[in-house]
């Protein structure tokens, strides 16, 4: 599909009709995606059907021919970043969300990751392959292709009429709003409001953490673009104290000053997820565990609810005390656990310090700030890089899709049951 989309970017004159066509074709390769991998029947190409990454190339590409782009009539960079903003939003499933009214019906939003780590694995015998690791996909996003769209009706006898979203493994377009722009207008009350919001990203081996606390620190670790807003300096993590780079700032748009200060979020922000009910919800039930997992038939991967987090108990000292650690580096109980000391900074919610915590914070704060006691929360899916012994280079083989679509389907079990009253 790029090449099409490259085709008809040459036939267009100007930055307003590349606009244009940057909203139509981005929503059609989204949707082209979406049904990819929801078909049941034979699909083109190599890859199956559940892999998340031929959209991820399919954009890279469009993007690439975007930044080229010499149109007749010229254009400026402010424009240029426009039209591109606009593709990558609408390919994303960013703008084409759309919910009925009515007290029957759950409103249910989630989003998904691109691949990410891609300068990691093997080189092989190619001279410069070494960081190009086609090999990495992510779940999450994959789960979003998969439930996009999508209706069930949940055991409270509410119909969930589900969407999805893909986000990017980049902090600038964290830092433009994306989330907020993407989640706000459904998260407002109204009608048509979210009744759950979700997060969702590749975390841990072998499990599912339901994440609770969500830190504003942010920046340890460079985004797929490059991007290192908080690098460590010799080693040691920077302070946020008067330092906009480490800290996770919402736009000013999406701000309620009447819930606290505008322009001084919190620290911390919690998931108001509905955590026992998705532990025992039994959402590994019906599935065959892929090669290697550690579990058996009809158990599913285990559901963890994480209360770990990393703190700097003085704001003003680089000393980080982990808090609610599990002993010996296992599965932490299913229990509250201790908060964050009062007075604290982040370091690390329990997502890390990576783009997934931040993700979780900004939606979490931005229930908080509209003001909605909804279910919003972080789910991190066990690792999916699971490929057959000996079979280093190839881009996918049976076990790497077997463990894609277990955790595909278990994902989106948890956010069916969390999704009810």
């Amino acid at each position: 599909m790029a090449p099409q989309v490259v085709d008809r970017l040459c036939r267009t004159r100007d930055a307003r009709a590349a606009r244009r066509l940057a909203e139509q074709e981005g929503r059609a390769l989204w949707q082209a995606a979406v049904r990819r991998v929801q078909s049941t029947g034979t699909v083109r190409g190599s890859l199956p059907r559940s892999d998340d990454r031929p959209l991820y190339w399919a954009r890279l590409q469009v993007t690439a021919a975007l930044r080229q782009w010499k149109p007749r009539g010229g254009i400026t960079a402010a424009e240029r970043e426009q039209v591109i903003e606009t593709f990558e939003k609408a390919s994303r499933g960013m703008t084409d969300i759309s919910y009925p009214a009515g007290p029957r019906v759950a409103r249910v939003l989630a989003s998904g990751f691109d691949p990410y780590t891609l300068d990691g694995g093997d080189a092989g015998d190619v001279p410069g392959a070494a960081g190009n690791n086609i090999r990495h996909g992510n779940p999450s996003g994959a789960t979003a292709l998969a439930i996009d769209g999508t209706t069930r009706v949940g055991k409270d006898g509410r119909r969930q009429v589900v969407h999805a979203y893909v986000l990017p493994v980049n902090y600038t377009e964290f830092e433009s709003g994306w989330i907020e722009d993407t989640v706000g207008p459904h998260m407002k009350p109204g009608p048509r409001a979210l009744t759950s919001s979700f997060t969702i990203s590749q975390g841990r081996e072998g499990r599912f953490d339901l994440e609770v606390w969500n830190g504003r620190y942010h920046g340890v670790s460079a985004g797929n673009d490059g991007s290192w807003p908080c690098r460590p300096i010799n080693g040691v993590p920077q302070l946020a104290i008067n330092n906009p780079g480490c800290n996770t700032q919402p736009p000013a748009r999406w701000g309620n000053p009447r819930v606290f200060d505008l322009f001084d979020p919190p620290q911390w922000t919690t998931a108001s997820l509905p955590f026992q009910r998705m532990i025992e919800g039994g959402t590994g039930t019906n599935l065959t565990p892929p090669p290697g997992a550690p579990w058996t038939a009809g158990q599913g991967f285990p559901v963890i609810r994480n209360t770990s987090f990393t703190q700097f108990p003085r704001c003003d000292s680089p000393e980080r005390v982990t808090v609610n650690a599990a002993p010996d580096g296992g599965m932490q109980p299913s229990q509250p656990g201790t908060p964050p000391s009062e007075g604290s900074c982040a370091y690390a919610g329990g997502g890390g310090t990576y783009l997934s915590n931040e993700s979780g914070y900004r939606n979490t704060l931005l229930r908080d700030r509209l003001g909605r006691d909804i279910p919003a929360g972080h789910i991190h899916t066990p690792i999916m890089q699971h490929f057959e012994e000996g079979n280093r280079f190839a881009p996918s083989d049976p076990t790497f899709d077997a463990w894609r679509r277990v955790i595909v389907a278990q994902t989106a079990a948890l956010i069916g049951v969390a999704a009810q009253r």
